[in-house]
């Protein structure tokens, strides 16, 4: 067996601009320039809920590794595959990567939340180890997840740098960007973009329509109901976030839950004034003196936060130096895939 080649088994489509799937991306990248033989092992799609053929093929296909194999599975998938991880925890060196726990997605009644809680749960315990995004999740995951601070491995996303943006235009340039699902909240921010509506201001909300299409068209109607389809621009997948970013004069996210949330990360990089939720990790990563957090789901709290950046340019710019300070402090990818390395080498 190679002592430095490793499996890294992941659901759906690796090139989808999602902060998930560019981090696996990176530490993927990061592995190989490290030495590792990085075999991608894709298994399939409609994680966490996958059809049971798609279910079947993906554990046969993880067990097709050979004895004393290290893997590296994403919790996308890994949290639904508790019988598998049972079955080949002693054949196999599994490692989790949790970007947060899957019963804590939005939009879950309570049985598929009691589901993916304890099915997740079994399966952690068969991890050897686990990478998690943000110190935020390995609290949670220690308290709730019996994962012990000994398993836990806290890899926090890289951040690039990239252009400051100047955040002066008229009309202020709001953008958002975010897969057009329900916990990322676009409707909050429509809903909040609408109460503000005598400002000068423009917004482009960037993200996949393909993972949740009733959420997409529900937030396209609600745009259009409002009657802000001249103002709010719903942009799809968004193939250039940096330039995007580089474009705009605040950056708004009404996210319901985030595990790190990298694209703060890299608002922050890029010297904009946040508008967020104090949710999950975000408070770990957006300091108070570069944005305004307001608690999720407050549609009021949100609009006053937007009209305050928007109305206030000398506001605007003090959150906007401060936003370049906290981001010139984020850590690269280099130490992301230097910690995720070191670990895994202890079990080489």
């Amino acid at each position: 067996m190679n002592r430095r080649h490793v499996a890294v088994a992941f659901p759906g489509d690796l090139t989808l601009n999602t902060g998930g799937y560019a981090y696996d991306r990176r530490v993927i990248a990061g592995l190989r320039k490290r030495g590792w033989t990085v075999g991608c092992l894709p298994l399939g799609e409609g994680f966490p809920f996958p059809s049971r053929e798609v279910k079947r093929e993906a554990e046969q296909l993880l067990s097709q590794l050979p004895d004393g194999a290290l893997v590296v599975i994403d919790g996308l998938a890994f949290g639904v595959l508790d019988r598998w991880a049972g079955r080949e925890a002693r054949r196999l060196r599994i490692v989790a990567l949790v970007h947060h726990p899957l019963a804590l997605e939005t939009g879950l009644d309570f049985t598929a939340q009691q589901l993916l809680r304890n099915s997740e749960r079994r399966a952690l315990s068969f991890a050897s180890d686990v990478i998690v995004t943000s110190a935020m999740t390995a609290r949670e995951l220690n308290a709730h997840y019996d994962v012990g601070p000994d398993r836990l491995i806290v890899a926090m996303p890289g951040t690039d740098p990239a252009a400051v943006a100047t955040c002066d235009g008229d009309p202020a340039h709001i953008v958002s960007i975010g897969t057009l699902t329900q916990r990322k909240g676009h409707d909050v921010l429509i809903g909040a973009l609408k109460r503000i509506e005598q400002l000068s201001w423009r917004a482009t909300i960037a993200g996949s329509e393909t993972l949740d299409r009733q959420t997409a068209a529900a937030l396209r109607h609600q745009v259009e109901t409002l009657g802000l389809a001249e103002r709010i621009q719903i942009a799809g997948e968004c193939r250039d976030a940096r330039a995007l970013l580089a474009s705009a004069d605040i950056f708004a996210l009404a996210s319901r839950f985030e595990g790190y949330g990298m694209v703060f990360a890299e608002a922050l990089s890029q010297g904009l004034p946040i508008v967020a939720c104090r949710a999950g990790a975000v408070p770990e990563v957006v300091p108070e003196d570069a944005g305004e957090l307001v608690p999720v789901d407050d549609i009021g709290a949100f609009a006053q936060a937007l009209h305050d950046l928007v109305a206030d340019k000398d506001l605007r710019r003090q959150k906007a130096e401060a936003s370049r300070r906290a981001g010139a402090q984020l850590p690269g990818w280099d130490l992301t895939a230097d910690i995720i390395s070191s670990r895994l080498e202890t079990m080489s």
